[in-house]
């Protein structure tokens, strides 16, 4: 009977508390201050966590509202402002296709093309024009088919899946090691603004990706953010003189692929290779036949200095005198590199890394 009476003056108490002050309550008798102590506590708690609640569904409103009024055109400037940035980005886009999305000079399909933009690439959107969208990504900028770009929220929502972490180099020259201590062999170099991809955050160290290999890097000299894959430019390869046409020929056409993935024992040009199966897979086209393995690779031909390097040789690099990369020269200091799962083919400087040797295996 009292268990009974007590949920009623519960009740009849919690009714009194939304009208009447806490001094008029706890003036009451003394079970009914207890309650109202209780139920004024419950409410200020329950007050407290709908607040925090209440706040982060309205940053989330306020990001989605703000996005919409972006996608309608409406005083975008102003709406921007509001935002958070992701990756890099306030109006975030990102590429949804399978290989690589062009972009254009122009918001037409006979339109030069300015770049491409690798499968969940990301970019700034300027704005809409009819079924083309405008954007920046790194140093290309252009219009891209709206259809093949994610927006808005959607975006947002995607990018954590896709996005990776990236530790910049901010001093001269740092060392890759092969070990977190500074005992170890250094396996690789890292100029100033170079990139490696984050595996493992180890405090005063940092696992990192180097090509197909891992190796770490002291976390005083670089700086960790998260990033999208960015756009690129349609490098344009020049050669120097006395190179053949099968040389020329070559390198173009090893070129067509940057942008197509890396996979770890792939040979497919389209739909993934590592270093050598790049390299393999390249030069079969030419009636040269490698093994499946840069070090392997290493041992064909004939070993050339790096200062007679032409399209078409071979950069080797590795840690001490063990080979575990390769790439093709093209020229003008660049290679053209299965280089890792992050970047996938790609063109870089051919002195990223010091080589451990240049091979001619072209006449």
């Amino acid at each position: 009977m009292r268990s009974r009476y007590l949920r009623l003056v519960s009740l009849f108490t919690a009714g009194v508390i939304m009208t009447a002050s806490p001094a008029e309550v706890l003036a009451d008798t003394g079970v009914t201050a207890g309650i109202s102590d209780a139920i004024t506590t419950n409410l200020e708690e329950e007050n407290k966590v709908n607040a925090g609640i209440s706040s982060e569904i309205a940053e989330c409103i306020d990001v989605s509202n703000a996005m919409a009024e972006v996608s309608k055109g409406e005083d975008a400037t102003t709406m921007l402002a509001n935002i958070p940035q992701m990756c890099g980005y306030t109006n975030l886009g990102i590429a949804k296709v399978e290989g690589n999305l062009n972009v254009r000079q122009g918001p037409s399909e006979d339109s030069e093309l300015a770049g491409k933009m690798p499968g969940n690439a990301g970019c700034e959107i300027l704005g809409v024009e009819g079924d083309w969208t405008e954007i920046k990504s790194g140093e290309v900028s252009g219009y891209v088919k709206s259809e093949f770009l994610l927006n808005g929220m959607a975006a947002r929502d995607y990018a954590p899946e896709v996005m990776s972490t990236i530790a910049t180099c901010n001093t001269e020259t740092l060392r890759v090691r092969e070990e977190p201590n500074t005992e170890c062999e250094i396996m690789a170099l890292m100029a100033v603004g170079e990139e490696v991809e984050v595996l493992e955050d180890q405090g005063d160290w940092l696992k990192v990706s180097v090509d197909s290999e891992v190796g770490y890097v002291s976390s005083d000299y670089v700086e960790v953010s998260n990033e999208l894959t960015k756009a690129m430019t349609m490098t344009e390869v020049k050669y120097g003189q006395g190179v053949s046409d099968v040389r020329v020929d070559l390198v173009s056409y090893a070129c067509q692929f940057v942008g197509n993935p890396y996979v770890w024992g792939g040979t497919s040009l389209t739909n993934g290779a590592d270093c050598s199966g790049f390299t393999l897979s390249i030069f079969a086209k030419y009636g040269i036949y490698l093994p499946h393995s840069s070090a392997a690779q290493a041992g064909c031909g004939r070993r050339i200095n790096a200062s007679e390097a032409q399209p078409g040789d071979l950069f080797f690099y590795g840690s001490g005198s063990r080979i575990s990369h390769v790439a093709i020269y093209i020229g003008n200091g660049q290679i053209v590199h299965a280089s890792s799962r992050r970047t996938g083919i790609k063109i870089s400087n051919a002195y990223y890394r010091s080589p451990i040797c240049v091979v001619r295996v072209l006449d």
